[in-house]
């Protein structure tokens, strides 16, 4: 029995060719295109601080998992260890838990906790923890697991979609699943469609979702953000700016929040 961090002791195996460009690394591409993490993961606490103060400072536990989820899917493709797939899947696990704990609308909890946040975070916290421990079990169903929680997420930005009059808040949920449906897509296309994508020469479908989604998180906060706040902070006002210049035709989602209708 290998060692769980033996390089490729762990089951899956993406469709980019291993040891192809350097020894040590196992998927040169799936490895290094996690360096998106380490840059929009303290960006978004930098640009979120103002936010962060007001709302609540757990959020920083959310930017740091992110960029966490960077530095094991590094290791997870740069060795193929179990190990590494375990850190990897279940920094993912908690971050989706966070997101859950911190800006899931009451409306959406289950009737019988009432709209009481502290015992849902309890609920949710005790649900992650039995989670970790049942992904040791059969690992190789682990990544479509964390895709369907994916997918309620989906479900309940749809619903928001459909109350909100907020141009900006819709846009923004617009931009979000266009990116979101891209990653996805390349996801399950280099996980089903292996054999063709290796026959045509480009087996790096799995590197470009992790990019994809790595700029698909920052435009998910601030969706969850203004949110929460017609929920949660109704006396403030949260206006999206985007980093480096809002002038820009593209940039980096981010929230500013005041106590009336300041503009960034």
């Amino acid at each position: 029995m290998p060692s769980i961090f033996a390089y490729q002791s762990s089951e899956v195996d993406w469709c980019e060719s291993n040891f192809q460009h350097w020894e040590l690394v196992a998927e040169f591409y799936n490895t290094f295109s996690n360096v998106t993490f380490f840059i929009f993961g303290p960006l978004m606490m930098f640009l979120m601080h103002p936010y962060v103060q007001k709302r609540s400072r757990y959020i920083y536990v959310t930017f740091i998992l992110f960029t966490v989820i960077g530095l094991f899917s590094m290791y997870f493709h740069m060795t193929l260890s179990f190990l590494g797939q375990m850190l990897d899947e279940i920094a993912i696990l908690w971050l989706l838990a966070s997101g859950y704990g911190i800006w899931m609308p009451r409306c959406y909890f289950p009737a019988f906790l009432g709209e009481n946040r502290p015992q849902y975070i309890c609920l949710v916290i005790t649900a992650t923890v039995v989670s970790t421990f049942l992904s040791f079990l059969t690992p190789m169903i682990n990544a479509y697991a964390l895709n369907c929680i994916a997918l309620h997420i989906v479900y309940i930005v749809a619903q928001e979609y459909k109350k909100t009059s907020n141009k900006e808040l819709r846009h923004l949920i617009e931009v979000t699943m266009v990116l979101w449906a891209f990653a996805f897509t390349s996801w399950i296309s280099d996980r089903w469609l292996c054999s063709f994508w290796q026959w045509i020469n480009f087996s790096y479908l799995h590197s470009i979702w992790h990019v994809l989604i790595s700029i698909t998180f920052p435009y998910g906060i601030v969706i969850m953000a203004m949110v929460d706040a017609t929920y949660e902070m109704p006396d403030k006002t949260l206006k999206v700016c985007y980093w480096p210049r809002d002038t820009w035709p593209m940039g980096l989602p981010y929230v500013e929040i005041s106590d009336d209708n300041k503009s960034c």
